[in-house]
């Protein structure tokens, strides 16, 4: 989720969940090491429960950047050996570390002996011509040997060569069973599974067979699935009301404003929020339209909302007693 869940999209989906796990995008640790770290690593403190989700492949250089996140007040550090880019590739980091698992595990525990944080794992189940029961099942008992409890699998291969980081994320086909298997066989083990689950229905049926489930598109693209994880996922409280959320929002992005951030930056992160609901279109249109001109603040917002908002209290009037958000899947 590289360039996707930077701060400003952390902070619209906790006002969306107050219980899911929230990550960062990846940070190399070139860049947590040697870059602009409050740029980089700064977050609001709304928005824990917040894991660093990190990319390397030096354990020295691992561990430095994972004393550096809990330094800043990051619950968890996760290294990332999923990502299939070229760029990530050609530094030695990602899912090309699939086909180093000793590697994968010194890293690993490099990072556990330097902070008290956890340490986790987010991964694939191989890479080109592996043979993913040999190949998931090594990285993780080795690093289930380094001290790692907590995995985070995404349940397709990674194919190096011949498809693009985008068809990676399509085209290899998911092995679920896989996934659900290493739990069965590792039951000591904390297993999220990940990888083109686009509806909390579907995140309920995999509970039944792991610990815990990562949304990623459907996350970013229909952020409206998150307001209802806390009643629906964890048993508390009531489904969030979408337009609730985005008055605290809106109360963020002012401060953010007066500090110079400009308005598309967070905005960008909200056209998905009302997909299914009449006014959705134009909630988007404004929002991209009208965010990126000079000048531009919370007024943009003000008046992206009013269709929608003018649309759910047309289909309340219709349709008594129905809700006013669709939740739909991802891309």
């Amino acid at each position: 989720m590289m360039d996707w869940t930077d701060r400003h999209c952390r902070v619209l989906h906790r006002m969306l969940s107050r219980r899911a796990l929230l990550y960062t995008e990846m940070l190399t640790t070139g860049a947590v090491l040697h870059g602009d770290r409050a740029r980089l690593l700064a977050f609001s403190p709304v928005e824990q429960p917040v894991a660093l989700q990190l990319g390397g492949s030096d354990p020295k250089d691992l561990a430095e950047a994972a004393r550096i996140g809990e330094a800043e007040g990051y619950g968890e550090i996760n290294l990332n050996v999923g990502c299939p880019s070229d760029r990530v590739q050609s530094g030695r980091f990602g899912a090309c570390l699939m086909r180093e698992p000793q590697l994968v595990a010194e890293c690993m525990a490099a990072m556990g002996a330097a902070v008290r944080v956890p340490v986790t794992v987010k991964c694939r189940i191989g890479v080109d011509d592996q043979d993913p029961e040999q190949s998931l099942f090594e990285l993780v008992d080795r690093c289930a040997a380094a001290g790692v409890g907590h995995f985070v699998v995404h349940a397709r291969k990674a194919w190096l060569t011949g498809l693009s980081p985008k068809e990676n994320r399509d085209v290899p086909p998911l092995d679920y069973p896989l996934v659900h298997r290493l739990k069965r066989e590792r039951p000591d083990l904390t297993i999220v599974i990940n990888g083109g689950i686009g509806s909390l229905e579907e995140a309920q049926g995999h509970l039944e067979h792991v610990d815990g489930v990562m949304l990623g598109r459907a996350a970013y693209h229909t952020p409206g699935i998150l307001a209802r994880v806390d009643a629906e996922i964890f048993g508390d409280g009531e489904v969030v009301d979408p337009f609730e959320a985005v008055g605290r929002y809106r109360d963020y992005v002012a401060a953010e404003l007066a500090r110079g951030t400009h308005l598309a930056a967070m905005t960008r992160h909200m056209l998905g929020l009302f997909h299914g609901l009449r006014g959705a279109r134009s909630w988007r249109r404004i929002l991209t339209v009208e965010s990126v001109k000079t000048g531009a603040g919370v007024e943009v917002i003000d008046a992206a909302l009013a269709p929608v908002s003018g649309a759910a209290v047309s289909g309340l009037q219709d349709q008594p007693g129905a809700g006013r958000l669709e939740a739909g899947e991802a891309a």
